[in-house]
């Protein structure tokens, strides 16, 4: 039996568009040719991939299943093809990394620039999620390192210490609270906030803690990245709360002003993630291990 390259790309593409449509125009195919094809690999496996019924096509339980078996396959074959091109180019390997924004914005740009100053013949690939689609991303074979908050996130990838960060409170710069040094959070949440996104990190703990307090989180606005939480801040719409590191980059520039949250939920760690059981390719190991020898001492023991 010969499996398709093609037709494996289809696939996935089906399954991450829910779509035969979308996905036929992302793979610049005809949605008749996409059909014809998820078809003739269904009977290549003699496997329903799909259920079909008057509603649409629903994945099966065995279309989960090869979804990483594919996405293995197809990241192999381009891995293939890269260090082949690479080889051409001076280049020797990739490696795929997501990590969630506190990462990115905070120690990523600086780390990632003396990995590949030290290394100019990996390339990087580097995607933003938030902690929980890091985990799954890893687990599914669809990137090799992540970076998210320390957490429970289920047998198959393995956390790693890397950095610890610190949650702060960004308040417009003639609110009543910018003349404090540190609050708690209870002195906050007479406030409107601007929160992040559905799913963050930090809308969770954030919501949990309000409730713990018995009193409401007042969400006014919700955004999609810390420049445009300052922002919002910045006009007036709210206090927000995040990662110092990542507030620092954006008190010069806008009119707000950092101030202490003296709660223990404030101090955070971030972790490597990797897949349980198995061992990273030889250029994700380079950068797993570059990513461990930048994080202070303190973080750098077995958790």
């Amino acid at each position: 039996m010969k499996l398709d390259p093609v037709s494996l790309r289809l696939f996935v593409a089906v399954m991450e568009e829910s779509a035969i449509a979308r996905a036929a125009a992302r793979e610049h195919i005809a949605p008749s040719a996409a059909s014809r094809r998820l078809a003739e690999l269904e009977a290549a496996l003699q496997v329903e991939l799909f259920s079909r019924s008057n509603r649409g096509t629903e994945p099966t339980a065995a279309a989960f299943a090869l979804l990483d078996l594919a996405r293995g396959v197809l990241n192999d074959l381009d891995g293939i093809a890269l260090q082949m091109r690479d080889f051409r180019a001076g280049l020797r390997g990739q490696v795929r990394v997501v990590a969630n924004i506190s990462a990115i914005t905070q120690f990523l740009p600086a780390e990632l620039q003396r990995f590949m100053a030290a290394h100019p013949q990996v390339q990087v690939q580097l995607q933003e999620q938030i902690s929980t689609a890091v985990a799954r991303s890893v687990a599914e074979n669809a990137a090799d390192v992540g970076i998210l908050n320390h957490g429970s996130y289920g047998d198959r990838v393995a956390l790693l210490p890397y950095r610890r960060d610190e949650l702060v409170l960004v308040v417009p710069a003639g609110h009543a609270l910018a003349r404090r040094r540190s609050v708690r959070l209870a002195d906050a949440l007479h406030c409107d906030f601007v929160g992040m996104h559905p799913g963050s990190a930090i809308n969770h703990v954030l919501t949990r803690a309000a409730a713990e307090l018995e009193r409401p989180l007042r969400l006014r606005i919700q955004v999609t990245g810390y420049d445009a939480l300052c922002l919002m801040v910045s006009a007036g719409l709210g206090v927000g709360v995040m990662p110092r590191g990542s507030a620092q980059l954006y008190r010069g520039a806008l009119a707000v002003r950092i101030v202490t949250l003296n709660e223990t939920w404030a101090e955070r760690r971030l972790s490597l993630c990797v897949r349980a059981g198995e061992s990273p390719s030889s250029v994700a190991r380079l950068l797993v291990d570059h990513l461990r020898a930048q994080a202070p001492a303190e973080t750098s023991t077995t958790e």
